[in-house]
């Protein structure tokens, strides 16, 4: 069997990081069995479509990198791959199974249906034995029909699933009679998913737990049209790390938002895939080649996946180092522009500074996102910050000065020097003045970059130059001054 599996969003908001988690395992498993991954689009519910969320499905995974064989923009043999294209067959499938008694019209208006919900809890079938005159009556109303598909009664129904095993479900604890053909003709998710499964030739089924319970149901359907049903592989539910499903209080959640925030490609698509899977029970790194090789249903588990943003933030930072220097000045250089900190197109002195900032800043990167943080002292004078974040534990502002005045004295003749000539003339003197080289190396550092996290201190000296260091360090010391003034 030709292994063929699809994703099939719907453009109703942005691409969520589980819908991506979902198409992934979809694409890595065609990708390694040699079958085929589908992009199919389900635009029925028209009231929430938004155009919007249809370009982001084709940017998402245009960055990702991730390429459907068929799908609506490259067509294949199962055209058209948008399923409000198909009406035509959703309703001849919809017509086969009232012909079949296996489906009915049922005339319910909006506000019977909500009080059938107030009172029940749910629809009560009342339309599921109407007489031919009882229908001629309602059709006379100008009342317009939905067709609702007749869940057995009695007995149970059951599939196997790859993650979970057998599957059961008593029929009677299935939703009532659900509505296949709405009263515009628009089919509901259950029939277009089943029968454009069964005309694309699908064989396998991914999809998140939460579709469960949907399984039965749609086994129904398969059954009631005579098809043998695909193989189903419910995947583990991603969830935030307080046990909820994942949702926009835990952090980001839609793909653009973590590639706003400067995620590289390739480790959402590393991170991602090891929510709910794993190869062996040590090793985390893949490329998209190697997913494409290694990767099987098997090896997806039961538990929900939890998704941790520092860990994939660690992610991130490791495959930013594996960039080249080039490489990443290319990836920040949008983020620099956008902040304001670098033309638009960059001059030859901007990149020139970049170019030598990118040794320095890469070890200290977790996002692409961090770069303008890090960068610009390099692009603006240091003025707005608080000197206080200057002085070292268990110092005052009078130490610092002094303690400042001191690597002053050290900047003299630091361009003819190099990083470890300079970093060991400043150990020798905080040796000879009694105190830990970083007490001596703190305060420089906010009064060069205005704040205490940065790239390494003597290589940031060096690309803004030993004279526009001492300016900075004068200016620090004038804020210390005035802020023993004012806590006098």
């Amino acid at each position: 069997m030709s292994v063929r599996v699809r994703y099939a969003p719907s453009p109703t908001g942005l691409q969520h990081i589980g819908g991506v988690r979902t198409a992934l395992f979809n694409y890595f498993f065609a990708r390694s069995a040699g079958g085929r991954f589908i992009l199919r689009i389900e635009d029925t519910d028209q009231e929430r479509y938004d155009e919007r969320a249809l370009r982001d499905i084709y940017e998402t995974f245009d960055w990702l990198g991730i390429h459907w064989d068929e799908g609506p923009d490259v067509g294949g043999d199962f055209e058209p791959y948008v399923q409000s294209e198909r009406e035509g067959l959703y309703r001849k499938h919809a017509a086969e199974l009232i012909e079949k008694g296996l489906a009915y019209k049922a005339y319910e208006t909006p506000e019977e249906l909500e009080a059938m919900r107030e009172a029940s809890g749910g629809y009560d079938r009342r339309s599921r034995e109407l007489t031919e005159e009882q229908r001629a009556a309602y059709e006379a109303e100008g009342r317009k029909p939905v067709i609702r598909f007749k869940v057995p009664l009695e007995g149970d129904t059951s599939f196997e699933d790859v993650v979970l095993g057998r599957v059961k479900r008593k029929n009677k604890d299935i939703p009532a009679d659900p509505v296949l053909l709405k009263s515009d003709g628009l089919p509901t998710y259950h029939l277009a998913n089943v029968v454009d499964d069964h005309y694309m030739q699908i064989t396998h089924i991914l999809r998140a737990q939460e579709w469960v319970p949907s399984g039965a149901l749609h086994v129904l359907l398969y059954k009631a049209f005579g098809w043998e049903p695909p193989m189903y592989c419910h995947l583990p539910m991603v969830m935030g790390k307080d046990g909820q499903k994942l949702s926009k209080r835990h952090g980001a959640t839609s793909a653009v938002e973590f590639r706003r925030q400067g995620y590289l490609p390739e480790a959402i698509i590393n991170y991602v895939t090891l929510l709910g899977w794993a190869y062996d029970d040590s090793r985390e790194f893949f490329s998209t080649a190697d997913l494409e090789a290694l990767f099987s249903l098997e090896k997806i588990n039961k538990a929900p996946a939890v998704f941790d943003y520092k860990k994939l933030e660690w992610f991130n930072g490791v495959y930013i180092r594996e960039k080249s220097d080039d490489e990443l000045e290319e990836l920040v250089l949008p983020y620099l522009t956008a902040d304001g900190l670098v033309s638009d197109p960059p001059g030859d002195g901007e990149l020139e500074i970049l170019r030598g900032a990118m040794p320095l800043i890469k070890e200290r990167m977790k996002t692409l996102g961090d770069a303008p943080d890090l960068l610009r002292f390099l692009y603006r004078d240091v003025h707005d910050y608080d000197i206080t974040q200057a002085i070292p534990k268990k110092h005052d502002a009078g130490q610092t000065l002094a303690l400042l005045e001191e690597a002053e004295k050290l900047l003299e003749g630091f361009d003819s020097r190099d990083d470890e000539q300079n970093e060991e003339r400043f150990r020798v003197r905080a040796e000879e003045i009694d105190t830990k080289i970083g007490n001596l190396l703190m305060p420089l550092r906010v009064a060069l970059t205005g704040s205490r996290v940065s790239p390494p201190l003597f290589g940031s000296i060096r690309l803004v130059g030993a004279e526009t260091a001492k300016q900075r360090v004068a200016r620090a010391k004038e804020l210390l001054r005035e802020h023993m003034a004012t806590t006098e």
